[in-house]
Parts: structure tokens; sequence; C-alpha cells
């Protein structure tokens, strides 16, 4: 593993870019301590969302729909006297 310091990388950035590419790996260290790491980016895994049927849970919890009868009578109860 290849170690850089900060300075290294603004004057030889070239330099350290190759060492990515070959060792996979370059420490950055600033003042003499390890500060940061060099690798090439990989780009994150693509995570497949699973599609939801809104309408067919909809349906799932719904009761069962009522008659046109039913309905009526309902209707009718709920006017009361007017």
């Amino acid at each position: 593993m290849a170690v850089a310091t900060i300075r290294d990388l603004r004057t030889q950035f070239p330099k350290l870019k190759a060492l990515v590419v070959k060792d996979g790996e370059v420490i950055v260290t600033d003042r003499g301590k390890p500060a940061f790491v060099l690798r090439p980016y990989a780009s994150p895994k693509k995570v497949s969302v699973k599609s939801v049927d809104y309408f067919a849970r909809l349906k799932r919890h719904q009761p069962r729909p009522l008659s046109s009868a039913k309905a009526r009578a309902l209707d009718e109860a709920n006017r009361g006297e007017r």
C-alpha cells in the first residue's frame, strides 16, 4: 500500500493517480499521521425497489361492496323522517 502526503497530492497528482490504479489504495498523511485513503470509485449497487400495488392492497382491506338493495335500505334508514 502506497503512502503520500497532502503536498504530494498538490504537486504530483498524476503519479498518485497511477499508484491508485496500480495498488488500489493510497494512504494520504497529514503532518505524518494517516488522514485519508484514496481508492478508485466504485458505483453503489442498485437496490431493487419492490413496487406496491396500492389498489390491490386497498381492495384486500375493504369490506365487500353492498348490494344495491342493501345500499337503498341503508340510505332510507339514514334519511329518517324527512
